[in-house]
């Protein structure tokens, strides 16, 4: 008998990827996807099960399939197929509770992979240059999804504790980009003109969705000889980039304002419905974030295909080209700068 695999938010761009990939190890005997919402894209051989893992059914899914891995993916910052804020919260905190307690339950779960997110330690002017692992933020996100995450890695820490027997892996991705990235911060980066706060140049770092799939994968798996897939990851591309660099290579100007202003505008786009411009977002193009990935590559065993600045060169060739070629905004910066100094 091979593996059984339980994967959540299968009907979701990223989900699906995983799904479809994940068919293709060997050892894999059958993919249980399952979602809410009927997928939008082939999930091939997989067996799809609608059903909303806030409600008790998610127990008796794991049971009559004898799943032994579970990879949970439902935790995100945006609605599918309708809804809120408010119903955002409840799939990410209440579904992952309701998941765990199945997981828990469950004789036969044996592994389980959680999709995280850089986004747990915030963004402060008082942050470290480089958060690890173990690093304690100086201010925890006070809402969003930032704090949905927060919450759910508390709740997966006290699922370890209760099921020692089950290894567990979570992964904190940082923002991840790439041809198909259908993020907010994605939809920030894909307007015509990207608004700043005055007086902030933020670091930032981002994986390609690529190796999203990739290192979901490996932490599925069994083990290489060498390495450990249980545990914290930081997951990101080498490198960082300057917010200024992103809109150059987007060919995008930006317009800096204040950050009274910023929030405003934030507030005006979420009401048209253009991007979701949260006040984490702000936040981290305010004051940005790096984190440190050495326990990816020497624990874990993976190296990204992709650095920062390629996985940002693949998105922004995918956005097709912006207000001014990115050559003649870079030459136009440049001779503001000189001119102010």
């Amino acid at each position: 008998m091979g593996k059984v695999v339980l994967v959540t938010g299968a009907a979701r761009q990223l989900g699906s990827r995983f799904v479809r990939r994940i068919q293709r190890d060997p050892e894999v005997e059958k993919v249980v996807a399952v979602d809410a919402v009927p997928p939008g894209q082939r999930l091939g051989s997989a067996l799809f099960v609608r059903a909303d893992i806030r409600q008790p059914v998610i127990a008796r899914i794991l049971a009559e399939h004898s799943v032994d891995t579970v990879v949970h993916l439902a935790v995100t910052g945006s609605p599918l197929g309708g809804g809120g804020r408010t119903s955002v919260k409840e799939a990410n905190v209440i579904g992952t509770m309701q998941l765990l307690g199945a997981c828990q339950k469950s004789p036969t779960v044996r592994r389980l992979v959680v999709k995280s997110s850089t986004n747990v330690y915030g963004a402060a002017p008082r942050d470290p240059a480089v958060f690890t692992e173990t690093t304690q933020p100086k201010s925890l996100p006070g809402g969003g999804f930032a704090k949905d995450a927060v919450e759910v890695e508390g709740y997966v820490r006290g699922f370890s504790r209760r099921r020692p027997d089950v290894a567990v892996a979570v992964l904190r991705f940082a923002n991840i980009l790439g041809p198909r990235a259908d993020s907010p911060l994605a939809e920030y980066f894909s307007m015509p003109v990207l608004p700043t706060v005055m007086g902030y140049d933020p670091r930032l770092q981002f994986v390609h969705e690529d190796d999203v799939v990739e290192v979901l994968e490996l932490a599925a798996g069994e083990p290489r000889r060498g390495t450990l897939n249980s545990g914290t990851f930081n997951i990101a591309g080498d490198g960082v980039l300057l917010l200024s660099q992103c809109s150059r290579r987007l060919g995008r100007p930006t317009v800096p304002l204040l950050l009274p202003a910023v929030t405003w505008v934030g507030a005006a786009l979420r009401t048209v419905g253009i991007t979701d411009f949260s006040q984490e977002q702000i936040r981290l193009l305010t004051h940005g974030r790096v984190v440190q990935t050495g326990q990816m590559r020497e624990v874990l065993g993976f190296e990204p295909s992709y650095t920062t600045a390629e996985t940002f060169t693949d998105f922004a060739r995918s956005r097709g080209p912006g207000l001014l070629p990115p050559e003649v905004l870079g030459r136009t910066v440049d001779r503001l700068r000189g001119a102010l100094q």
